[in-house]
């Protein structure tokens, strides 16, 4: 097993509310400077920057997972992250396909910018990508599943867009098998009230909006390898042994 330092949380400046110095080589490259193994930008239903921070990551030597943050129907925020790129890529035309038909208002609600591999601005969302998409948060496994990846639950902890907060619990029939808790402080707490979670995988990602804001090497996830296939793989798997749930160096 290979232990590597991660943050599986970021958001570019794909995301309305992700500041506009949020580029896919300015991301990889900070995560480079603070030592990160892999990450995963992450921006609110969609995967348009994806390619970007791969070919960024390459160039990086930093293994980037596509991925993508979606509001489900339920407004329930959850992390999907994909074994390729293509995959993550049909899941974007899926979702977008899916959302209100509201266009962005950049006065009100900030850019949505897609960069191409060079890190230049070549294109905007024109749907307003913080809307919640017409996927429930009951059909979301599957359907991440579908398009060989996984998906957990965002920031379980907070007030707002959380699994626990909007739906007041957590399914008994869920299926998820890794959980992202903000604040680690309170993971007891949540575990105590919400017998679950004993059997995930808890991960603490940054949510990052700001180049300053992506996580520093402190935790680690343990992995076959360190590649796209092996990392879904591994947040997708039962959780076996305590140790490898959470550590910290």
């Amino acid at each position: 097993m290979n232990s590597i330092y991660y943050d599986l949380h970021i958001h570019s400046c794909a995301s309305p509310c992700g500041d506009d110095d949020m580029t896919p080589a300015n991301i990889v490259g900070m995560a480079a400077v603070k030592g990160l193994d892999v990450i995963a930008v992450t921006d609110h239903n969609t995967c348009r920057n994806c390619p970007a921070v791969l070919a960024a990551a390459e160039e990086y030597g930093i293994t980037a997972v596509p991925g993508m943050e979606i509001c489900t129907s339920e407004e329930v925020h959850a992390v999907c992250l994909f074994s390729t790129l293509e995959a993550a890529m049909d899941f974007d035309m899926y979702i977008y396909e899916r959302l209100p038909a509201i266009k962005n208002r950049e006065d009100i609600f900030g850019r949505q910018e897609i960069y191409n591999c060079q890190d230049e601005k070549c294109g905007t969302i024109e749907k307003l990508l913080i809307n919640a998409c017409s996927v429930s948060f009951d059909d979301l496994w599957d359907l991440v599943r579908s398009y060989e990846g996984v998906m957990f639950p965002a920031h379980i902890d907070k007030n707002a867009n959380s699994l626990i907060n909007n739906l007041g619990f957590i399914p008994p029939d869920s299926r998820f098998k890794t959980a992202e808790v903000h604040d680690l402080k309170k993971l007891h707490g949540l575990r105590t009230s919400n017998p679950y979670l004993n059997s995930c995988r808890i991960i603490s990602n940054s949510d990052a909006h700001y180049l300053p804001d992506i996580k520093e090497p402190e935790l680690t996830i343990d992995v076959e390898e360190n590649s796209i296939k092996r990392i879904v793989e591994a947040l997708g798997a039962q959780r076996v042994q305590k140790t490898l749930d959470l550590q910290r160096i």
